[in-house]
């Protein structure tokens, strides 16, 4: 893997994401953080690699939605997918997902060790397809807009900054919630201002 980084830089971390998304150990977090590495060892160039990795991640998302989808419950007992979800975590997720659907989307992809299982648990739901992308592309880039530069910002001190990935998630989290927050705040003031019909 090693040689594709460094001869196809692009392809691996495209090749990365994907396997990381099928539960090869290759976290999402570290090959983002990664890939600010390389634009700021100008291995690769910003636009190419963040359109890439942004791609790399929406479909790995897409992946275990549609997987979700299409064995529904029958996810816990299935000989590949069991692994990564117990009849009683899906039973948790459902429950969640039943009262506030896109926000476990949009707040979830943020937990590492949940991210997977709350995709699968939206195709399970049958989570609206428009919804679920709207959704996940807006959480997923929050995740790439942070991962990435910390990576950039790390410079070569990529370990340091992997050891304090627990930090970076929070901060995500953390403006996450003041983006929504900011969104409900708006439109409270708009349906405020609106003159009665």
């Amino acid at each position: 893997m090693t040689a594709i980084i460094e001869h196809f830089p692009y392809l691996g971390l495209f090749t990365l994401l994907i396997l990381g998304g099928i539960g090869f150990p290759f976290p999402e977090d570290t090959t983002l953080i990664l890939c600010g590495f390389l634009i700021f060892n100008d291995v690769v160039n910003p636009v190419p690699a963040l359109l890439v990795v942004y791609i790399g991640v929406l479909f790995t998302d897409l992946l275990l939605y549609f997987v979700g989808k299409k064995y529904g419950r029958m996810i816990v007992t299935h000989k590949r997918f069991h692994k990564l979800i117990s009849a009683e975590r899906l039973s948790l997720l459902e429950q969640k997902f039943s009262r506030k659907g896109v926000l476990v989307v949009l707040f979830g992809r943020h937990v590492i060790g949940l991210r997977s299982q709350i995709l699968l648990v939206a195709g399970v739901m049958r989570m609206s397809f428009l919804r679920f992308l709207a959704a996940d592309a807006f959480s997923a880039s929050l995740t790439i807009a942070l991962m990435v530069w910390a990576g950039y910002m790390g410079g070569n001190s990529f370990e340091i900054i992997e050891k304090d990935i627990s930090r970076i998630e929070h901060l995500a989290i953390f403006l996450a919630v003041t983006l929504l927050a900011l969104y409900f705040l708006f439109r409270h003031i708009r349906s405020i201002r609106k003159p009665p019909q």
